[in-house]
């Protein structure tokens, strides 16, 4: 089973700012597959028209996620935006076999905490339960936690919002996508 929350949120810019929830961890390598153990267990997305993020419930419904997720992507608009692409980009390439490209970056270098931009644009919590700790969610999905991860990821889309209408977009790293 997939919990959906859905808000209308009106926001001026193009395109589809996508942030994951994982569960798993990183693996020793400098290219894509640092992420083949991670797994998404939520999938949010903000765009003009809404905000949406779509939770797998449990282990048995990340497959239902991935599937719904597939689908997802077909109908966006482009250009998708992260955070940290990387992240994003090769999470998704190990998890639905197929790369997912970001044509746009919003941290301002690869590794640049969340928190710190958050702090220094001004940007609010919007009740993050977390406070950009994505650890912390995990936790809490594997808990069963799944409305505090669901705040959590709501909270990343609407700040990974401000962070782009207050100071924009880079082009991001190049990532190498290798099985």
């Amino acid at each position: 089973m997939v919990k959906i929350h859905s808000e209308r949120i009106k926001s001026s810019f193009e395109g589809t700012i996508i942030d994951i929830e994982t569960i798993g961890n990183f693996c020793g390598y400098n290219d894509s597959r640092r992420y083949k153990e991670v797994i998404p267990v939520i999938f949010g997305f903000i765009n003009k028209d809404g905000l949406n993020i779509h939770c797998a419930k449990n282990i048995n419904s990340i497959d239902r996620l991935k599937e719904k997720t597939k689908q997802i992507l077909l109908e966006l608009k482009r250009p998708f935006y992260a955070f940290n692409s990387d992240f994003e980009c090769g999470t998704l390439f190990h998890h639905l076999r197929k790369p997912v490209i970001f044509e746009r970056e919003l941290n301002k270098e690869r590794f640049e905490g969340k928190r710190h931009v958050v702090q220094l644009l001004k940007i609010q919590n919007y009740n993050d339960p977390f406070n950009d700790n994505g650890r912390a969610c995990m936790e809490a999905w594997l808990n069963g936690e799944i409305n505090k991860s669901i705040l959590h990821n709501r909270s990343c889309l609407l700040k990974e919002r401000d962070i782009l209408l207050k100071r924009g977009f880079r082009k991001p790293d190049e990532l190498r996508l290798i099985k």
